[in-house]
């Protein structure tokens, strides 16, 4: 198994219910859309992160971060915290990031999916297996 497989392993192992959350938050903010799209980043970004912080998920995503590099057998330098450079709620989904010794970690939740021609938001990934995206990038 390579890193990226150990860290996708190790989150869907022990917070699977998390990101199952995280998914059913994502249903409910596209279920408010006129069309099963929107083309207001607005409308996606706020209505998530409200939902998000009322299901208490953004408080418990540091632990999945500091569980996914204690895969790796590393430790962060800092305990993370809800907010950057640690968790970002973007337009495709929660973003979570740390600094490695050799690379940096990059983790996705890809809960919506920015179509084009037109641009669009849309739901993306209903799974947690389909919707966690572990990249590792060397510094």
């Amino acid at each position: 198994m390579n890193r990226e497989q150990v860290v996708r392993r190790a989150v869907l192992d022990d917070h699977e219910s998390l990101l199952e959350t995280i998914l059913d938050c994502a249903d409910g903010v596209a279920a408010s859309w006129d069309d099963e799209g929107t083309t207001e980043r607005r409308c996606v970004v706020e209505p998530f992160e409200n939902a998000l912080a009322e299901h208490d998920v953004t408080g418990r995503l540091p632990a999945l971060l500091t569980d996914a590099v204690a895969a790796l057998g590393e430790e962060l330098p800092a305990e993370p915290v809800a907010a950057p450079p640690y968790l970002t709620i973007t337009s495709v989904g929660p973003v979570l990031r740390a600094t490695l010794a050799d690379a940096r970690l990059v983790m996705t939740i890809r809960s919506f999916v920015i179509k084009r021609d037109p641009t669009r938001y849309v739901r993306g990934a209903t799974t947690p297996s389909k919707a966690l995206a572990v990249d590792l990038k060397s510094r």
